[in-house]
């Protein structure tokens, strides 16, 4: 009894946190949403059946996306409890199967790859379209107010990403019960609404919506772009998993938004019903004149959490594609001493803050910017769907058959979505796949540039059974104090300890040999990071394991080795790193300019040294030239 009592304020603190951190891009979805069905150049005309029918898509696409696929499903195939698109990559295709061979499996590597680069767009468009769908409200309260959305929209962006480096830690606390308060207002302004058409009900019949595509089948198509506004953000469920747990989330969505959202559409939608010029802007026209301005203030700060969701997705998928070898080394830094999910990236943030000016400047409202969103996001929740097909397959041990019935509705509702927002590419749409085509080249140039310099690594490395024979047999001079010598691969002396004997011709007392790997888990318990071998002639072999969500910590990684019997003492401890400098050449390998960029790329990683938090003063780099 006392168990449960203890548990229960966890509990709601959690539900809390997830109302407040999860869904806030798909919270605000009302803001914009059903507008768009009615508004702009394929707009549909107001009449009954059109409402009821859009109305019925939207409830529908809640039910079947957000509560059935991400809350029953996805959010089941957690990697060790953390979520998002290179989790499930990692559970559908572990790299040990990957490195045994079929070739047919590289295509949904690639495509979920492609996924993750899909949430930069994503991340680009949220702040833009949220922030300027809240601030235009002031038209509908003040119609000579109109010139100052933008310049209020841009001021909010600075004050947003200015304030990234503090860690969301310091703001969190208030991200819940603000959305609390978000989330009650939207419902009483939808029974507000609903109670001036009550007839609006009649939309949960699904056969509304169904009888809507069969008569508007052109139409439609253009709809369902507008449509798939509504559950943007689903994604975010399974990518925060980790910070609050899968049950925390899924009672969120049940007792609060889900009812919630439903209330707002249709109140909206029977607001329309009774006075059809209410679509130029159906949310706020259910605000009465007096609550305006607050609902205005609400929406901004609901907007900016819905943001700053989505910011902190892209700083925890940035870490995880740099740990797991898709992206070079970049400067991340941990906000809380407490939460290890709260990082900034200085680069990241300042290139999403630019994007996200360029965007409101560039299309202004948020019915230009909603042109351009969705394409993201369908192609997204359709890669997570074929993702999920092989890790229900490689987790669960499901039959292929099994998992493909699981899997084909969602997969035939999303390619409609997916249809209807590749009308979308010339209006902007064309914005988030050049992004995340960059993005990609990117990271699979890095990726296949790493594995050819691991190979010529490997074929010129000497066995260090050999190199340590070679020691015995004609000793150098030692000196006192300790070496550690980072090393990438298992096998072999390290290059920087085979150069540092050529040209300095003396070996310390005692020689470490660490390798850090990065494993298919999104952390590493403590007692688990270290393995200590000790070989001979005063060498010893450490590896050192993280998961992809854990930060490398080489000092604090050697000092937990004392109790498999390697004492480490800083001040005695010299570091040797290995800088290569990469040519680009016409040897077999990648093209050219790909080459040229994995050269540029490698230039301007984040130094060994600062990522793995090395003392500055003891590192000394040994440079070198390699022609891929």
């Amino acid at each position: 009894m006392s168990n449960d009592t203890s548990r229960s304020p966890v509990r709601a603190k959690l539900v809390l946190g997830a109302l407040g951190i999860v869904y806030g891009d798909i919270g605000t979805s009302p803001l914009y949403a059903f507008r768009e069905c009615f508004h702009g150049d394929h707009a549909l005309r107001a009449t009954p059946e059109n409402i009821l029918g859009v109305l019925s898509l939207i409830s529908w696409s809640l039910i079947l996306i957000v509560a059935v696929k991400y809350l029953a499903l996805i959010l089941r195939a957690d990697n060790r409890g953390e979520g998002g698109i290179l989790a499930l990559l990692s559970l559908a295709f572990p790299e040990k199967g990957m490195r045994q061979g079929s070739r047919w499996r590289s295509w949904p590597v690639y495509f979920g790859i492609f996924g993750a680069c899909l949430l930069y767009g994503d991340g680009m468009i949220t702040p833009p379209i949220t922030i300027l769908g809240a601030m235009e409200g002031l038209t509908v309260a003040a119609p000579h107010m109109e010139q100052y959305i933008v310049p209020v929209t841009v001021l909010i962006l600075i004050a947003l990403f200015s304030m990234q480096f503090t860690g969301t830690a310091r703001i969190g606390s208030i991200f819940g019960p603000v959305m609390l308060v978000w989330f009650s207002s939207i419902a009483i302004l939808g029974i507000r609404g609903l109670l001036t058409a009550p007839g609006a009900l009649a939309a949960l019949n699904p056969f509304n919506g169904i009888l809507f595509l069969i008569h508007h089948q052109e139409a439609a198509l253009y709809v369902l772009g507008s449509v798939v506004l509504v559950v943007t953000g689903a994604e975010a469920l399974y990518a925060d998993m980790g910070h609050f747990g899968r049950r925390p989330i899924q009672r969120a969505w049940f007792l609060f938004v889900f009812p919630a959202l439903l209330l707002n559409y249709f109140g909206q939608a029977a607001l329309v019903l009774s006075d059809p010029s209410a679509a130029s802007n159906p949310f706020y026209k259910l605000v009465p004149a007096w609550g305006l301005y607050p609902m205005i203030a609400l929406a901004a700060m609901a907007a900016c959490i819905a943001s700053q969701a989505l910011i902190s997705g892209a700083f925890s998928l940035t870490m995880q594609a740099v740990q797991l070898g898709y992206l070079p080394r970049v400067r991340i830094e941990h906000t809380s001493s407490t939460e290890r999910g709260q990082i900034y990236i200085p680069l990241l943030n300042w290139f999403l803050f630019f994007a996200c000016l360029a965007l409101v400047l560039g299309f202004r409202t948020s019915s230009n910017l909603a042109a351009t969103y969705g394409v993201a996001v369908t192609l997204t929740m359709l890669i997570t769907t074929v993702l999920f097909y092989f890790a229900a397959q490689n987790v669960w041990g499901w039959s292929r058959r099994t998992a493909a019935l699981v899997s084909l509705p969602f997969l035939i509702v999303e390619l409609a979505y997916c249809s209807s927002n590749v009308l979308k590419l010339s209006r902007g749409g064309w914005f988030t796949i050049a992004v995340a085509a960059c993005i990609f080249t990117v990271m699979v140039t890095w990726r296949k540039g790493r594995k050819i310099l691991a190979a010529k690594f490997q074929h010129a490395a000497l066995p260090l059974d050999l190199f340590l024979q070679s020691i015995k047999a004609d000793p150098p001079m030692r000196v006192a104090g300790t070496a550690v010598f980072l090393s990438g691969r298992l096998e072999g002396a390290p290059l920087a300890l085979l150069h540092n004997l050529k040209h300095n011709k003396v070996l310390h007392q005692r020689v470490i040999i660490l390798t850090i790997q990065t494993q298919e888990q999104p952390h590493v318990p403590m007692n688990e990071r270290a393995t200590v071998e000790a070989l001979e002639d005063g060498f010893y072999r450490v590896v050192g394991r993280y998961g992809f969500m854990d930060a490398a910590d080489v000092p604090d990684l050697l000092r937990r080795c004392a109790d498999q019997g390697l004492n480490f003492k800083e001040n005695d401890t010299t570091f040797f790193l290995s800088r290569e400098t990469i040519i680009a050449s016409n040897k077999p390998g990648m093209a050219i300019w790909r080459e040229k960029l994995f050269s540029i790329l490698s230039r301007n990683a984040q130094s060994a040294t600062a990522y793995f938090k090395l003392p500055a003063n003891r590192v000394v780099e040994l440079g070198m030239q390699i022609e891929i």
